[in-house]
C-alpha cells in the first residue's frame, strides 16, 4: 500500500474507488466499508484509496489542550497502526491529509474539487450511512447524489442497517478498554486491542525477584492505554518472534507510593535483552486488578499464579 501525505504527492489516479474518515481503530463497522470498498475496486479495475486526516479533528477544533475534554480524547490507533490495518484489507492507497482550522474551514464543494476530483481522481465514492464533510458538517450523501452527474462520479451508501447491526463504535471500544474490558473491545475491533512502544530501563526490580520485565513506554502520547490491571498478552519483538506474555499496568503499590503508571510485560518463553527496541503487546484478556500485597513474597506467589493463568488464556 502507498501511504502519501501531502495532498500535492498524490499521483492523479482518475478512476479511483474511495473511501473517507478518520477510522480510528478500523473496527468491524469500519472493515465492512472497507471491503465494499475493495470489491467495487476490483470490478471496477480501479484503485482502492482511503482519506485519513491527522492530527485527529478533535485535536484541531476541540476545546484548549489544558480543557479537560481535550486531555481525555484517547486514540485506539496510532497513524502507523491505521495504515499497517489498512493495507490487511487490500487497500492501495492512503492518503493522509494534514487536518488544519485551514482545512476545517473549507465548504464540502472545496473539499470535493480539490481532494476527490482534483487531487485523486475519484470515479465512484463508498461512504458510511452517516458520514459528513465540509464546513460544519454540510456534506453527505445527499449532496453528493445530486451533485454526482456534474462531478462524473458515483455515490454508494453503506446502509445504516448493515452498519447498525454490529453494534460498534470507537466510542464504545474506547470506553470497554477504560474499564479493563479487553474482550467486549476486541470483539468489536475484530483483532486484539495493540500497543507498541520501546522497551526502556526501569528499576529492575522484577529482574532480582525472578520476574524481570519489559518497561515498555509509549511514543504516541495519545495512545489509549486500557485499565490498570494484569493482562494476558501476545508479544512481538522487534525481530518479529512471537511470545506469551503477562502484562501489568499500574503505580506496583506493593513496591512503594506515588510511582507513576507503566506498562511491563513478562515475556514467559523469552530470555535475551530487549532495552532500546520496539515491542508490541496485543491484549487478549484481563486476569485481575492491581493489587497490593504483604511484601515480595507474596508478589511472587501471585506472579507465579498470573504466569499459569495466562498460559492457559493464550492456549
Amino acid at each position: 500500500m502507498h501511504v502519501i501525505h501531502d495532498p500535492a504527492q498524490f499521483p492523479h489516479l482518475g478512476n479511483a474507488v474511495v473511501t473517507s474518515g478518520t477510522f480510528d481503530g478500523v473496527h468491524i463497522g469500519h472493515q465492512q466499508i472497507l471491503r465494499r470498498l475493495c470489491e467495487v475496486a476490483r470490478h471496477s479495475a480501479g484503485p482502492a484509496v482511503v482519506i485519513t486526516y491527522w492530527p485527529h479533528p478533535r485535536l484541531v477544533l476541540g476545546p484548549p489542550p489544558s480543557h479537560p475534554e481535550l486531555l481525555e480524547l484517547r486514540l485506539l490507533s496510532t497513524l502507523e497502526e491505521r495504515a499497517a490495518k489498512l493495507a490487511e484489507f487490500g487497500v492501495d492507497y492512503l492518503l493522509v491529509v494534514p487536518f488544519t482550522r485551514e482545512f476545517a474551514q473549507w465548504t464540502s464543494e472545496e473539499y470535493i474539487q480539490n481532494i476527490l476530483l482534483r487531487t485523486v481522481g475519484t470515479r465512484k465514492l463508498v461512504i458510511g450511512y452517516d458520514h459528513r464533510f465540509g464546513k460544519n458538517r454540510e456534506g453527505g450523501f445527499d449532496y453528493l447524489s445530486l451533485h454526482a452527474d456534474r462531478y462524473g462520479m458515483s455515490v454508494e451508501e453503506i446502509p445504516r442497517e448493515d452498519v447498525d447491526a454490529v453494534g460498534v463504535s470507537s466510542t464504545r471500544i474506547r470506553r470497554a478498554l477504560e474499564s479493563g474490558d479487553v474482550a467486549t473491545a476486541n470483539r468489536y475491533l475484530g483483532y486484539p486491542y495493540p500497543l507498541t512502544g520501546l522497551v526502556v530501563k526501569g528499576r529492575q526490580l522484577g529482574r532480582t525477584i525472578g520476574w524481570p520485565t519489559a518497561n515498555i513506554v509509549c511514543e504516541e502520547p495519545l495512545k489509549l492505554i486500557p485499565a490498570r490491571g494484569v493482562y494476558a498478552v501476545l508479544a512481538t519483538t522487534a525481530a518479529g518472534t512471537h511470545h506469551p506474555a503477562m502484562l501489568n499496568i499500574g503505580v506496583r503499590p506493593t513496591i512503594g507510593g506515588d510511582l507513576a503508571q507503566t506498562v511491563e510485560a513478562h515475556l514467559l518463553d523469552f530470555e535475551g535483552d530487549l532495552y532500546d527496541q520496539p515491542l508490541t503487546v496485543q491484549f487478549v484478556a484481563r486476569l485481575r486488578d492491581e493489587q497490593k500485597f504483604n511484601g515480595l513474597d507474596e508478589l511472587k506467589t501471585q506472579l507465579a499464579l498470573d504466569a499459569e493463568a495466562a498460559q492457559a488464556a493464550l492456549l
